[in-house]
C-alpha cells in the first residue's frame, strides 16, 4: 500500500510566491496582507482562512488546478469545477466551440488542453493531417499536438522551416512548463518533448514572449507544392471552470494566394 504524504499549505504558498519570483514583502504588499501574517502562513504558524487562500492564489495567478491543491492543503474543499466537454452542463460549450471551428473553415482550427492534446478540430484541420500523417502511424502521436510536431515521423518532415516552428512552440511550452511549476504531467511532456532528435540543437527562445510568438509562419512542403500558414492563438480563460481556463482555440491562416487555394481544395 502506498502512502501519499500531503504538501502543507504553507510550502506550497512558498512554493508559488518563488515561481512568482516575489519577495514575501513584495507580495504582501500586492495582497495587502501584512509581511508577519504571510511569513506566519508559510511557516505553518498561523492558519489561512478560506478567503485568505482563494485571495493569495488570485495574486499569485495560481492556475485554477493548483487553487483547488492550495485549498485542499489548508483543510477547505475545491471550488473550481473540471468537467468534461462530453458532459451535458457542458453542451453548451461545445457547441459554441464546433460553430466557431466551422466557421474558420476552409481553415485548419482545432481545440487543445493544458498539455496540447487535440479536443476538437474542423474539417480542414483533419484533412490537412490526414495528407501528413501516414494513418498507420497516428498512434505514435496519442493525439498531441506537440508530438505531432516533433515526433521524427510527424510534421516535422514536411516542415521546410522546423527549426524557427519548433524553437516557437519549445519556447511556448518551456513557458507554460514555468508558468505551473506544480503541473508534473506538462513538465513530464516537456521533458519528452526535449529528448526528441535535434530539439537540443534548436535556437535559444526568449524568456518572456514576444510578438513574434503571436503569429507563428509554417511552411509545409507537400507532394504537391508548397503550403505557407501562420498560427493564432486565442484562450478562453474562463476564472470558474478548470476545463475551460485550460482550452486554447488555435487557428491556421494561409499566408498567399496559392496556400489559400491549397487549402479550399483541401476542405473540399
Amino acid at each position: 500500500m502506498t502512502t501519499t504524504i500531503a504538501t502543507p499549505f504553507g510550502d506550497l504558498l512558498r512554493r508559488w510566491r518563488l515561481a512568482r519570483r516575489l519577495s514575501q514583502l513584495e507580495l504582501s504588499a500586492m495582497a495587502e496582507v501584512s509581511q508577519r501574517h504571510l511569513s506566519y502562513l508559510e511557516n505553518e504558524k498561523a492558519a489561512p482562512s478560506r478567503e485568505m487562500v482563494t485571495h493569495l492564489g488570485a495574486v499569485l495567478d495560481v492556475p485554477l488546478r493548483d487553487r483547488n491543491a492550495l485549498l485542499s492543503a489548508a483543510g477547505f474543499a475545491a471550488v473550481y469545477p473540471e468537467r468534461g466537454l462530453d458532459e451535458p452542463a457542458m453542451a453548451q460549450i461545445q457547441h459554441i466551440l464546433e460553430l466557431i471551428l466551422a466557421a474558420h473553415d476552409p481553415f485548419p482550427a482545432y481545440v487543445i488542453d493544458r498539455v496540447w492534446n487535440l479536443v476538437l478540430t474542423n474539417k480542414s484541420a483533419g484533412a490537412l493531417v490526414s495528407r501528413i500523417i501516414d494513418p498507420a502511424e497516428a498512434a505514435l502521436f496519442g493525439g498531441n499536438l506537440l508530438r505531432l510536431s516533433f515526433h521524427p515521423r510527424g510534421l516535422r518532415r514536411h516542415l521546410v522551416n522546423w527549426d524557427e516552428a519548433a524553437a516557437a512552440l519549445l519556447g511556448r511550452l518551456e513557458r507554460e512548463t514555468a508558468e505551473r511549476p506544480a503541473d508534473t504531467v506538462l513538465a513530464e511532456l516537456l521533458d519528452e518533448i526535449r529528448a526528441y532528435p535535434g530539439v537540443a540543437e534548436l535556437p535559444d527562445r526568449p524568456e518572456m514572449p514576444t510578438g513574434a510568438d503571436l503569429l507563428v509562419p509554417l511552411h509545409l512542403d507537400l507532394d504537391d507544392g508548397n503550403l505557407r500558414l501562420f498560427t493564432t492563438i486565442a484562450t478562453i480563460g474562463a476564472p470558474y471552470d478548470i476545463t475551460l481556463e485550460e482550452l486554447r482555440l488555435e487557428t491556421l491562416l494561409p499566408a498567399d494566394a496559392e496556400s489559400e487555394a491549397t487549402l479550399r481544395l483541401l476542405s473540399d
